[in-house]
């Protein structure tokens, strides 16, 4: 497994390029048969599909934001038309909107390249604390350290007291989930008792869907002996970037073509500049050509001193638009339309903030009439913003009738990275 990582990511990058092409071309020929969707996008442009040879020839088509896939998934359910229907699919996904995501879990990497660089392989016994319910995180990391002969703890979202005697019990080497989390699993273990250095066998630990705020990075690390990595992916295109020992920015993976763009106009921007993150996932079974992330990065584009070739992305530096990830789930707009709906439209908005390393979610609400905010109503109305949008309410802040007319923001994020 690690020669062909070696062999794939030290190959030249014209090299590289070439593979990519030839794999985007047969891509868009294939998706153009099976595809209606996209068959209807190519025709809208004017775009034969002949014509889409290299990665340059994408920028003729338009970038798809994750509000537009929601939108067009709930105009043409489960897949928007983007799908193979001829691909023996293994798995169907779901994340917030909804967004159904089919899968060929057998025969991906996804994740597998971002674990071989973090050292993970036969020997370490890996706790995976992503959830295995609905959502792709906690199966295809599982897939992914499989793929480098780890064995896998699926401990999932389960107590932290939990994920400390899972740790104590099965020798656990490795931990792979959100940082915020990990840090959990350190304080409850010192409150039973223990010294998670001292006590404990973790010395790797790869993080994804939250920051790695530096000075986390250096409590890991220096404090707990931790070797730390950060992995970059969106549910709708898998993995994305990862990092190296280097940790000088995140390789990008193998099987995607990743391209900086300007937001306004979906043209790339010059290397180096700051743009969105745009990603089309080289794959037979789902033909959604760029995807937009609506992160903020820019390309490194000096060679790494680990022998990867590949470009890299110099972190992740904001927001395009409004919907926001809050522990690792994005909450979209549209879920907030929803949930007002089915409330009589009740007026609303979410304030994301941060305390400490955790995310911290408010829900502002009007009071309309006498019974919101009652136990009952409260206990239904937080039910229900779960099922809608995954994400538990922190806290719900109860406002004056018309407190919230004229701030248009659903939801407003106020954290400082």
């Amino acid at each position: 497994m690690r020669k062909f990582f070696d062999a794939r990511e030290r190959s030249s990058r014209q090299k590289r390029k070439e593979l990519q092409d030839q794999a985007l071309c047969a891509m868009v020929k294939k998706g153009y048969r099976k595809s209606a969707r996209l068959k209807a996008l190519l025709d809208k442009h004017g775009v034969n599909p002949a014509a889409v040879r290299t990665r340059e020839d994408l920028e003729i088509l338009p970038v798809t934001s994750r509000e537009a896939l929601v939108d067009m998934e709930m105009r043409h359910p489960p897949y928007a038309g983007l799908e193979n229907p001829d691909a023996a699919i293994d798995r169907i996904f779901t994340s917030p909107g909804p967004v159904y995501e089919p899968h060929l879990s057998e025969t991906d990497f996804l994740w597998a390249r971002a674990f071989c660089a973090a050292g993970i392989g036969p020997g370490d016994i890996a706790l995976n604390a992503f959830s295995y319910h609905l959502v792709a995180a906690g199966l295809t990391f599982h897939n992914g350290l499989r793929k480098v002969g780890a064995t896998v703890v699926p401990s999932g979202t389960s107590s932290s007291q939990m994920q400390v005697q899972l740790i104590r019990d099965l020798k656990v080497t490795a931990y792979v989930g959100t940082p915020s989390f990990l840090m959990s699993i350190i304080n409850q273990s010192r409150e039973m008792g223990f010294d998670f250095r001292k006590d404990f066998r973790v010395k790797k630990a790869c993080f994804a869907a939250e920051p790695l705020l530096p000075s986390l990075r250096r409590t890991f690390e220096e404090d707990y002996g931790i070797d730390t990595y950060s992995m970059y992916g969106a549910t709708e295109v898998g993995d994305v970037a990862y990092e190296c020992p280097q940790k000088s920015g995140w390789h990008i993976c193998e099987e995607t073509i990743v391209e900086i763009v300007d937001p306004a106009t979906g043209k790339n921007v010059a290397q180096g500049e700051l743009g969105e993150v745009v990603v089309t996932r080289l794959n037979n079974l789902f033909f959604l050509l760029r995807f937009g992330t609506g992160d903020l990065s820019r390309l490194i584009t000096e060679k790494c001193p680990c022998g990867r070739t590949s470009y890299r992305l110099a972190g992740i530096s904001g927001r395009v638009g409004d919907a926001v990830k809050v522990r690792g789930l994005f909450i979209a707009p549209s879920q907030l339309k929803m949930l007002s709906a089915d409330f009589g439209n009740l007026p609303l908005q979410a304030v994301v903030s941060r305390k400490g390393h955790e995310d911290v979610l408010t829900l502002r609400l009007e009071k309309i009439n006498s019974s919101v905010g009652s136990k009952g109503w409260e206990d239904n109305f937080k039910k229900v913003f779960k099922e809608i949008c995954t994400v538990r309410i922190d806290k719900i802040m109860y406002m004056e009738a018309g407190a919230l007319t004229g701030d248009q923001k659903l939801i407003r994020d106020e954290r400082q990275w």
